[in-house]
């Protein structure tokens, strides 16, 4: 079991929320759910926490009603070593979402993700500050991110 699990504060939507973030990432599935007894929070019945994982990643998705929204200030990021994989991740994900530019969406339900290749950071770690910059000012102009394009401002092309 690992040690942290990141915890997902939902209105009442976290069941669709899971079966739809499990749809889209391989390795993924729901573990557990619990109801809401007798007692409450919430009606009898009612899905109040549901345990998944994506990419073998353990994630916690509650119903906790209107109190708390997503924030840009914390996301998902996700590594995508080829540029079918982050079209594939970046049309899903944006479905009745919105991009943020530089590679983030925040999705349908407000969590926020980035969609990143390594090869960025490492051609941004450059120790040619020319190379390292020329792919920040690309990275700065787009929506979805391209590796092709980051390859090209590298190069100086």
């Amino acid at each position: 079991m690992q040690k942290i699990t990141t915890f997902l504060w939902f209105d009442d939507n976290a069941e669709e929320a899971v079966n739809f973030y499990t749809s889209i990432f391989s390795d993924s599935k729901i573990l557990s759910v619990s109801r809401s007894g007798e007692a409450g929070p919430g009606p009898a019945g009612q899905i109040l926490v549901m345990t998944f994982q994506l990419e073998g990643q353990q994630f916690m998705a509650l119903n906790g009603g209107p109190a708390h929204q997503f924030t840009p200030a914390i996301s998902l990021m996700v590594s995508c070593d080829t540029q079918e994989e982050i079209d594939r991740l970046w049309d899903r994900l944006s479905e009745g979402g919105k991009s943020m530019g530089c590679g983030w969406i925040a999705d349908k339900y407000g969590l926020c993700w980035q969609i990143v290749p390594p090869i960025l950071m490492e051609m941004m770690r450059d120790k040619d500050p020319e190379k390292s910059q020329r792919v920040m000012n690309a990275m700065l102009k787009m929506e979805k991110l391209d590796i092709a394009t980051f390859k090209r401002a590298y190069d100086g092309e």
